[in-house]
């Protein structure tokens, strides 16, 4: 039998736990706040933005939400990032993805305050993140961890192979898990033998964004598979990179989608800002 690691519930309990600790951080006169800054008109940067803010209005959180238009100049987006790294009252800052085109996207992650870098993509949290000092994590990788971590899953000493290597997703999560004392290969689109690499896997990360590439081929039998891709097939539902029905039975662990890693990556937005505003009390 394959378990279905359910990212809702546990985001859930975690959105529940991040309410008492923004009641405690307003008894002592803090709003945790996070602005959200996004550029252009993206249907589906919109909606992960509207996600973003619900669940943010649900914990307790205050959102800044500022909409720039499209052919807005790179130096305008800068600035106000600049804006927000200078109020003590925001605590994290957000610069939704992707960016237009004619925007250097590393200038403008360059620009936030490594200390309210909620989507910890800054070089700097990068850095710290390699050194196992992390100061700010990638959501997305940090939401697979804690998620490992519901289903007592200890990846100490495991096989790993993260197939995908953007630096939002592969090599952030890559750090943590060598961090966490796992063996680590990273896959990509280069790798010889994709199959013979993967099936070695005792924990199988698939973050291409190619719906249902990895079938029961690719997985070793009693395998944990992350799925953290989000596609829509020919009918406009949505799918994984994994091919959920084709691994039931072989896999231990899957994560569904919808439902799986999503779910937290919203989480550990929100658990990150709050931690950002008990630091800033911390440090009054």
């Amino acid at each position: 039998m394959t378990e279905i690691m359910n990212g809702r519930d546990l985001s859930a309990k975690v959105k529940m736990n991040l309410k008492k600790s923004v009641e405690g951080l307003k008894k002592v006169g803090v709003t945790p706040a996070l602005a959200v800054i996004l550029v252009g008109d993206d249907e589906a940067s919109k909606v992960y933005v509207r996600n973003k803010h619900r669940a943010a209005e649900k914990i307790g959180i205050k959102t800044i939400d500022e909409t720039m238009p499209a052919d807005s100049k790179q130096e305008d987006v800068i600035k106000m990032i600049e804006k927000y790294n200078n109020d003590p009252d925001v605590h994290g800052i957000l610069v939704q993805m992707p960016l237009p085109k004619h925007i250097d996207e590393k200038a403008v992650i360059d620009a936030i305050d490594p200390k309210k870098d909620v989507d910890g993509s800054h070089p700097e949290n990068m850095g710290r993140l390699f050194m196992n000092d992390p100061q700010a994590l990638p959501c997305t990788p940090r939401g697979i961890m804690e998620l490992l971590k519901e289903y007592d899953i200890d990846v100490r000493g495991q096989e790993v192979v993260i197939v995908g290597r953007s630096n939002l997703v592969g090599r952030p999560l890559a750090a943590l898990m060598i961090n966490s004392s796992a063996t680590v290969t990273v896959a990509h689109s280069v790798t010889h033998d994709l199959q013979s690499v993967t099936k070695k896997a005792d924990i199988l990360v698939a973050a291409v964004g190619k719906a249902k590439m990895f079938n029961k081929d690719y997985i070793k039998e009693g395998a944990v598979v992350i799925d953290v891709g989000i596609n829509r097939t020919a009918e406009g539902k949505l799918c994984g990179d994994v091919d959920a029905k084709d691994v039931m039975g072989k896999a231990a662990f899957l994560t569904p989608v919808p439902g799986g890693v999503g779910p937290m990556t919203v989480a550990m937005l929100m658990k990150q800002t709050v931690e950002f505003a008990e630091r800033s009390v911390a440090n009054v």
